[in-house]
């Protein structure tokens, strides 16, 4: 008896040990380019869990849409805790689906946000992490004078080559139908008619549109103000050049949101308290290449970047409204 009564508690120590040992567990929705190995999610999880002796999962999904359409389909019994990625051009739908909590994490002095219809922050349910313009990409080397404006990309000769993304499955291709419609109000479908020779391809992801650019199968790619620090900082490449349009540019502003079915809800507001510290706001730049969101440095580098002169963005709601028929123009606009 004495026997079985040792081996019994032998038994329950280990079960106590492998339970105390057993860490919380963070899932995060984000997009594929955040998770992987060149992006910020591995520095970024390396950091929290420093701190919060947990363990962060990083769920790479294919785009910023595709986080949003992934929780619209799992709903209330998703197991993430966050999503991660979405932006402002989303957000009215996001919150409609009742899925988001209020995060309630003070930013008060925290936030270092362009001027826009945005600023100060008060969404209840996102807290934004980084920000950039959405602008088309080319190699000066090769392409020695581009277009200097929205007029003058649509005038251009149809034998200059770019490529979009779809804005029903990528955020620039989305960014670039709210700037082309922040333009041209009233004469859109006109707009993207005289684009629609030009479009080499239209992509479902950043990446392949990007890749393909770099590739040499285009002229210019629709992609970030910021794109070209990449090039400068990690490649030692200064030929690659964001083109100032005249007319402004569109803004971009990335959001995190902490889901109300989330496991770890109290983890889930630590973390995104730690996303926009100095600590966490410092890896973006160089990593997720966007501006921070908080008021940390940037590399040199980002000095030499274009600056619009206006920074157009419409209100979550407006996006939530127009998206569909807007999308409509731009399907008719690039058939014809």
């Amino acid at each position: 008896m004495l026997n079985i009564n040792v081996k019994l508690l032998f038994l329950v120590g280990i079960l106590i040990s492998n339970i105390a040992a057993a860490k919380t567990e963070l899932t995060i929705y984000t997009y594929d380019s955040f998770a992987s190995e060149w992006g910020p999610g591995p520095k970024i999880k390396e950091a929290f869990e420093k701190e919060c002796d947990c363990t962060v999962n990083f769920v790479g999904l294919d785009s910023s849409i595709g986080i949003l359409g992934r929780l619209q389909i799992e709903a209330a019994s998703s197991t993430a805790d966050i999503a991660l990625g979405l932006d402002t051009n989303l957000m009215e739908t996001a919150a409609k689906t009742g899925l988001f909590d209020d995060h309630n994490i003070n930013l008060d002095g925290k936030l270092a946000l362009p001027a826009t219809r945005l600023s100060p922050w008060n969404d209840k349910n996102f807290v934004p992490f980084d920000w950039g313009y959405f602008a088309f990409v080319y190699d000066q080397d090769k392409l020695a004078t581009p277009p200097a404006s929205m007029a003058a990309l649509l005038d251009a000769p149809n034998d200059l080559r770019i490529v979009i993304q779809d804005p029903r499955t990528a955020t620039p291709g989305l960014g670039l139908l709210l700037w082309m419609n922040a333009i041209y109000p009233d004469n859109t479908a006109n707009a993207w008619k005289k684009l629609a020779p030009k479009i080499t391809t239209v992509t479902k992801g950043w990446w392949d549109a990007y890749s393909m650019f770099l590739e040499g199968e285009a002229d210019m790619v629709l992609s970030y103000s910021t794109s070209p620090a990449y090039h400068a900082i990690a490649e030692g490449k200064t030929n690659f050049k964001a083109a100032r349009f005249a007319e402004g540019h569109y803004t971009q502003i990335e959001v995190a949101g902490i889901l109300k079915a989330a496991p770890n809800k109290t983890l889930a507001r630590r973390f995104l308290t730690f996303l926009i510290s100095d600590e966490a706001q410092s890896i973006l730049p160089t990593t997720n290449w966007m501006y921070p969101a908080g008021n940390v440095a940037v590399p040199d580098a980002f000095a030499t970047l274009i600056k619009p002169g206006t920074a157009f963005l419409f209100s979550p709601k407006t996006v939530a409204d127009k998206r569909a028929d807007w999308t409509n123009l731009w399907r008719d606009g690039l058939s014809q």
